[in-house]
């Protein structure tokens, strides 16, 4: 980065704002899990929650507070005393804590919502700033609805949270209804309009209702917005939130144009987006911008062309520049534990011994599945690992599945069922339209749950007739309860059971 380069400032909001996302929630051991990746990732801020919203809320933010080593945590906070406390509490034993506090500027959410004149919520706006700043340096503040707000009023706004001692001050475009043009405006006017601005950051948190939450956030930092607040894969409240490694490259690749540069290590980025995708059971779709599967294949006979020649004529970046290994190098069943380490540290993974010996144990399965384990996926299976530390209540013995044209289908499955502490193994059968039906309703015959299936989907995550399959359930309980399941298998009925009895674990932990 040149001295005259401005540096970005990167703030996550994937454990906050970007598990609020039906079927993106995570236990606790995965959001520490997260909240690491994001570190090594080179995060600037880490939004490890907000604390006051449950006991489970709280404690993973004091744990990912207590833990992480370099990255800024934050807690989102209401502008109330509780609120805030509540959130020191949290952070407090953080390297570099931060409090977040929010409070509504729009008329829309001050009539509607608050009920509360502009007046009103400029007094709260001073005082709870004030207050915060009382228990830590760093305060956060974001003017909800910023974008539908009257720009007068909301510089009043951020001049009051800045004379009471805020560092950063927040636009956010909670519903993503503004322009990249209206973006760019609206923070060129707040750096002319808002006097103590030098005083304080600029930020931006769009959403993407309208496809233009990154577009926004770049236009934000053309205008000299200094950090973005965005998730990996975008995931976040309805249409989601600005993209984190969509953010990062475009300032990496059009750095000449921006001016601007953050300080992630790109190399990291398909590792972090595989990881949280394995995490919350949520699938990178195949043209998923940087990080799909089809980011960087070419089909079409002029691009195949263009690109063998010079990869410039249709690649702007190169996969390795967001950590996706091309090695050639494959493992087979003869391989041994030495060469499966040196494989791993080639692509970035650094494990434990304890993991090791997992993951050299699940390689040693697939091995046998498979002639040749590549790249591909090795990072299949390691991503696979993430959902790890969800208590199990149930664990996929065998199963057995018959099918043909002319007859129903019909399975048997044998669970491993955890009972007071007691692990005992219970047999079912089911008749289907399929044998994917057939098989899960055998599983629904020995747990007799009756949850409703929201979505299956199935993809090839790697190549060839042996490729590994990854099937994604999204299952809702009567109360409403979204979660989503991850399995992975050459065999596709293996990959659906393991789906489905992943996202019937998922579900019990969500209601213990």
């Amino acid at each position: 980065m040149t001295e005259s380069m401005r540096r970005i400032k990167i703030f996550d909001t994937t454990l906050r704002d970007g598990e609020q996302s039906p079927g993106c929630s995570m236990n606790l051991g995965e959001k520490l899990e997260m909240a690491a990746q994001l570190e090594e990732l080179g995060v600037d801020v880490i939004e490890a929650g907000f604390a006051v919203s449950s006991p489970e809320d709280f404690e993973s933010v004091r744990q990912i507070a207590d833990v992480l080593q370099k990255t800024t945590v934050a807690s989102l906070a209401r502008a109330t005393k509780s609120d805030i406390d509540t959130a020191f509490d949290a952070v407090q034993k953080a390297k570099k804590p931060r409090i977040h506090v929010f409070l509504a500027s729009s008329d829309i959410h001050l009539q509607h919502k608050l009920h509360m004149t502009r007046e009103e919520m400029l007094r709260q706006t001073g005082e709870m700033v004030r207050y915060a700043k009382t228990l830590v340096e760093d305060i956060e503040f974001s003017a909800e609805d910023a974008s539908r707000t009257d720009w007068e009023f909301l510089a009043r706004v951020y001049e009051t949270a800045i004379a009471n001692g805020a560092t950063v001050i927040n636009v956010p475009d909670t519903v993503g209804y503004v322009t990249p043009q209206e973006m760019y405006d609206l923070i060129a006017y707040l750096k002319e309009n808002v006097k103590g601005i030098e005083k304080a950051e600029i930020s931006v948190h769009c959403h993407d209702d309208l496809g233009m939450a990154v577009a926004n956030s770049l236009a934000a930092v053309r205008a000299g917005a200094t950090q973005v607040e965005c998730t990996v894969n975008g995931i976040g409240e309805r249409a989601g939130n600005a993209s984190l490694e969509e953010i990062v490259m475009a300032l990496r690749t059009r750095q000449s144009y921006y001016q601007a540069a953050a300080g992630v290590d790109t190399t990291k980025i398909y590792k972090t987006c595989k990881k949280l995708s394995a995490i919350t059971g949520v699938p990178i779709g195949p043209t998923k911008a940087i990080v799909g599967a089809n980011a960087f294949a070419h089909e079409a006979g002029i691009h195949q062309h263009g690109v063998l020649n010079d990869r410039l004529t249709y690649e702007i970046m190169t996969p390795e520049s967001v950590g996706i290994s091309h090695n050639t190098m494959v493992l087979g069943k003869h391989s041994g534990r030495h060469a499966f380490e040196e494989k791993l540290k080639s692509l970035g993974y650094a494990l434990s011994s304890e993991a090791l010996s997992e993951a050299f144990s699940a390689f040693k399965k697939l091995a046998d599945l498979k002639k040749n384990v590549t790249d591909l996926d090795l990072e299949a299976l390691l991503s696979g690992a993430a959902k790890m530390k969800i208590e199990e209540i149930y664990a996929l013995e065998s199963y057995v599945v018959n099918t043909s044209s002319v007859n129903s289908a019909s399975a048997m499955v044998k669970l491993g069922v955890v009972e007071s502490g007691q692990k005992k193994i219970v047999e079912g059968t089911g008749i289907g339209a399929g044998p994917v039906n057939a098989a899960l309703s055998a599983i629904d015959a020995v747990t007799g749950k009756d949850y409703t299936l929201e979505n299956f989907s199935i993809q090839a995550v790697t190549e060839g007739d042996d490729a590994l399959g990854e099937v994604v359930v999204r299952l809702k309980n009567s109360a409403g309860t979204i979660v989503s399941g991850r399995g992975l298998n050459v065999d596709i009925i293996g990959a659906s059971l393991a789906a489905y009895v992943n996202a019937l674990n998922r579900m019990e932990s969500r209601m213990d």
